[in-house]
This record gives structure tokens, sequence and C-alpha cells, in this order.
């Protein structure tokens, strides 16, 4: 019996070269990332993260604290980034959206309350960075049953606990891999190469990696080696820059100047 397929997988057209790009919910405001996820759909993303403002971002760099900064000063929060997702959905974005979130508000939601929004408003996905395989039991087995994927993160430590995330891995696996120091960079640090080996290995469904991607060049060298990348703090710097570019002309010169810096990012 074939096995049936989640919605997550449902909504993704592939399974490798996966552009997986991750906004912030509501900065500088709701309508704003709307139209940027409609250009990020546009420019071939296949899985969309949207990210929860948050106050006190333990995984995050300046360039994201800002945007969450903006974002929570127009009244952003957990319910309202869940509650955007059917907007996105009625605006004509139809990738996969995950819900990135710290674990701290979904605690104060409630787990069943929580999960339950999520399935009311047609979230595919769900991330926590600061849960642990090991604490994530109670919000594994809620995700399954309502059919959402928890995607998990793998960080290059123990060999065991590499095989361990990347077996029970759902939707897409999260890796993360620090590139060293930011800038170009043509080739990868051999132990990097080996982990990303050895989590695919390990790993049934696509391999992406994240953190410091922020070039043409990474994004090619992610395409030889992963089955995905995710680009965080570049996309949110692209933001800030065209809403500069607004100041001076007007919105469809800022969303415009936008599309055309991320198909230069990730152009093959």
């Amino acid at each position: 019996m074939m096995k049936q397929k989640t919605l997550f997988q449902g909504k993704l057209t592939k399974e490798s070269d996966l552009f997986i790009p991750f906004l912030v919910a509501g900065d500088p405001h709701p309508d704003k990332t709307i139209h940027y996820a409609l250009r990020l759909q546009e420019a071939g993303a296949d899985v969309l993260e949207l990210g929860v403002p948050y106050s006190d971002p333990l995984a995050d760099g300046p360039v994201i604290q800002k945007a969450a900064k903006r974002a929570l000063d127009a009244g952003m929060s957990l319910r309202k980034a869940v509650e955007l997702v059917p907007e996105l959905r009625k605006a004509g974005v139809n990738i996969p959206v995950v819900i990135f979130t710290y674990y701290n508000p979904v605690l104060q939601y409630g787990h069943e309350a929580f999960i339950e929004a999520l399935e009311e408003n047609g979230v595919e996905g769900l991330l926590i960075p600061d849960l642990p395989l090991e604490e994530s039991e109670d919000l594994n087995e809620r995700t399954k049953a309502k059919d959402i994927e928890l995607i998990s993160l793998v960080a290059p430590t123990s060999e065991e606990r590499i095989k361990r995330i990347a077996e029970q891995a759902r939707g897409f696996l999260y890796c993360v891999s620090s590139l060293g120091v930011t800038g170009e960079r043509k080739e990868m640090a051999p132990e990097t190469l080996s982990f990303i080996e050895k989590v695919k290995e390990h790993s049934s469904v696509p391999v992406a990696v994240g953190f410091g991607i922020s070039s043409n060049d990474q994004v090619q060298l992610m395409r030889k080696h992963a089955d995905g990348y995710i680009i965080g703090s570049k996309i949110v710097k692209m933001i800030e820059s065209s809403l500069e570019v607004e100041k001076s002309g007007d919105e469809e010169e800022g969303l415009t100047y936008f599309s055309e810096e991320v198909h230069k990012l990730v152009k093959a």
C-alpha cells in the first residue's frame, strides 16, 4: 500500500533543489508580508518559513532582531502570524507554509489550542528552534494527528544524535551548518560536507541547509551537496533595502527591487 502523502508533501512540487526563504510575519506590516511572500513564490520558493517575531530571539542575528522589532511594533503576535496564513492563500500563495516560532509563546498559548489554530488556518508545518527532540514528544504526536509536519533541526553534534533526529524527521530536515565567517565562498569545509552527507544518509525527507547563506556562490554550493537551502537574514536584509527604495520611489519600485535581488541570489 502506498503511504499517503501529508498535506505538506502534497503541496511540495519537488524534493531537491528546494529554495526555502524565511520572512518575519508582519515586517513591517502584514500586507507587506503578503506582497513579499508572493514575490518569493514567483522567484521559485518551494516552502515559506513564516517567522513569528519574538522579543528574545536566541538564534537570530541583528538583522532578524530588527525585523522582529518592526513587526512587534506593528502589533504582530503568534496568533496573528498564524491567522495571516489564510490571507496568504487568498492572495495566491500555494506553497507549504511553515510557522517558525520559539517555544515560550507556544507554551503560553497551550499545546492543544495552538495546534488547533494551526489546523484551522491551514498551516502545513511547524518549526521550533529551541525545542529539543527529547522534549518534543507531545507536540510531535499532536501535529502528526492533525497532518502538520513538525520540522526538526540538526546540528553537527554527536553522530548518534544526528542519526536519531534524521530518522524521525518530517517534511524536511533543517541542517544547521555554520559556513564560518560570512562572505563569498566557493567551497565548503570538509567537516561541513561530511556532516551533510551523514544527515542525508539517515534522512528519508529532503535535507535543507541553513545559516549564513548570503550569496549566489553559496547557493550553488548547496545545490551540489544538499536537497535544499534556507535563506533568512539575507532575505530580511533585502526587505530592509526595498523599504529604503520605497522612500525615494513608491511601493512598486520597492517590490521590483526586492524581486530582482532575490532572482540574482537564487539564479541557477
